[in-house]
């Protein structure tokens, strides 16, 4: 019998080669848009449905008109950049909502449906920025290793009702968000030179990264194994910098971190 996805954020990036990788699966697939009539590049095979993640009542609309989900991929968010002490709060507060507080209402709306069928599964797409994190990327990361929190400590609660709860942190990512991305630095900040010199090595490190699709695999991986693994990592890297995070002074990891982006 076909198993039935829930994708947020499917128009484009990761969400829409996820949404892609698991049609020509045979899954059938749900992927999110806050408007689907202007989804430049529909992909055949999933129909796609409103959802606002800063809106609990848009959750819960869009989990009623989808019905049960045997997997949900979180991955739709905001990317947000500036210096701490410059972050508006209203800003934050939007980008906790929208990648942290959306993403586990929809969680907690197809859980129970997935414990009582005895099978389910939730990927949490965060970031490697939440093991790794980043100067100017402060709210980002923190809102990334929330996510990663909420899914790390749930597991053990629903993994005996056949339920596996998952993150895949992607490194860099050639999917074009920098053009999206929020920033929030006041004019004539101290931080100026420092922050563009952080940007511009990010968005160089994007375009020179890994593929969408590379990311999706990931994501499929997480979805069918048998016992999925609390974290999966891809891209920049990975299998090496988490080994050296093992072993290294914390204070070298963050040099090397701040060094590949200039700082």
């Amino acid at each position: 019998m076909s198993r039935r996805a829930l994708v947020t954020g499917a128009s484009s990036g990761i969400g829409a080669a996820v949404a892609h990788l698991l049609a020509e699966r045979g899954y059938e697939v749900f992927g999110t848009s806050r408007d689907p009539a202007s989804v430049a590049d529909p992909i055949a095979g999933v129909t796609y449905v409103p959802l606002d993640l800063g809106d609990y009542a848009s959750a819960e609309a869009c989990v009623e008109s989808v019905g049960a989900v045997d997997v949900l991929v979180n991955n739709a968010g905001e990317s947000q950049s500036g210096p701490l002490e410059e972050l508006p709060m209203d800003a934050v507060e939007r980008l906790f909502r929208v990648n942290v507080f959306g993403a586990v209402r929809l969680t907690q709306l197809v859980l129970p449906g997935m414990r009582e069928r005895r099978y389910g599964r939730v990927v949490m797409v965060g970031s490697m920025l939440a093991s790794f994190p980043l100067a100017y990327r402060s709210s980002y990361v923190a809102a990334k290793a929330a996510l990663k929190g909420f899914a790390m400590a749930s597991r053990r609660e629903v993994a005996k009702y056949g339920v596996g709860i998952t993150t895949v942190e992607p490194g860099s990512v050639a999917t074009g968000i920098g053009l999206r991305r929020t920033h929030y630095i006041a004019d004539g900040s101290p931080f100026t030179a420092e922050y563009n010199t952080m940007i511009e090595h990010l968005d160089r490190n994007e375009r020179s990264g890994i593929s969408a699709a590379t990311v999706a695999a990931t994501v499929l991986t997480a979805i069918e194994a048998g016992h999925p693994k609390p974290l999966y990592a891809v891209g920049s890297n990975a299998p090496l910098v988490f080994a050296l995070r093992r072993i290294a002074p914390r204070s070298a990891v963050e040099r090397l971190v701040a060094r590949r982006h200039g700082l």
